[in-house]
């Protein structure tokens, strides 16, 4: 198999990530929540692999003729802004005005951010909060909370994605990536197995679900606090 091919494959397994977000929507459009979310944890596996394999097979180099970034993005706004938010905005977590307040704040400060070129910082972390909604609103899913503390998470979030607040990135992110990686794929597993189980509310993919994503969202800020320790110098 040629470089081009292997670089262009990747490509190609970015692309699904289209289908299952046509996939999600469709389940999504008929009030299919767990069904939604398989199919956006499915696009979330896809999103883990391709950017490694992306780098493995330099398909800037070997496939230049499609953009992988502006791909990604593409969908990456579609699994994990625009159907969670619709999600969010049809299920019954948030009445009457906090529907509108949430799809609006969502979908809007996204949109800004994922066109934002300052988005990563040195280390391949996110600078400010990535705009992973599919993750907090599966959570959301799983647990309903009051909908009050569901809008204050919505508005803080939305904040915290311009503000100077490090968020990890578990496969690109170096710094305590033994803990991070496989914490992301435990988050996955959670997530995968409570869409299964249709979100019982006695299922113990809840208790992984909020364990995991605690330290997924706060990692970062907790590198920003505790300083590195610096390298010896073996010179």
């Amino acid at each position: 198999m040629t470089p081009q091919l292997k670089a262009l494959l990747v490509h190609l397994l970015t692309a699904t990530g289209a289908v299952f977000a046509m996939l999600a929507m469709l389940a999504a459009v008929d009030g299919k929540w767990s069904l939604m979310f398989l199919w956006l944890v499915v696009a979330f596996a896809v999103d883990g692999v391709d950017g490694p394999l992306a780098r493995k097979y330099h398909v800037k180099k070997f496939a230049p003729n499609f953009d992988g970034v502006l791909l990604d993005l593409i969908i990456d706004y579609l699994t994990y802004v625009f159907i969670p938010a619709f999600a969010l905005f049809k299920s019954d977590l948030l009445p009457g005005w906090t529907g509108w307040f949430a799809i609006i704040i969502i979908t809007f400060s996204s949109a800004l951010y994922f066109a934002d070129n300052r988005m990563k910082t040195l280390d391949n972390s996110f600078s400010g909060f990535p705009g992973c909604w599919n993750m907090l609103v599966l959570v959301l899913f799983a647990i309903e909370p009051n909908f009050w503390i569901i809008v204050a998470l919505v508005a803080a979030l939305a904040a915290a994605m311009f503000l100077p607040l490090k968020f990890i990135h578990p496969v690109r992110t170096e710094r305590w990536r033994s803990i991070s990686l496989p914490i992301a794929f435990a988050w996955t597993f959670f997530a995968g197995w409570a869409a299964w189980v249709d979100f019982h509310p006695q299922s113990w993919a809840h208790w992984g679900l909020t364990a995991t994503s605690i330290y997924l969202i706060f990692a970062g800020i907790a590198q920003q606090l505790i300083p590195a320790r610096k390298k010896p110098d073996l010179s």
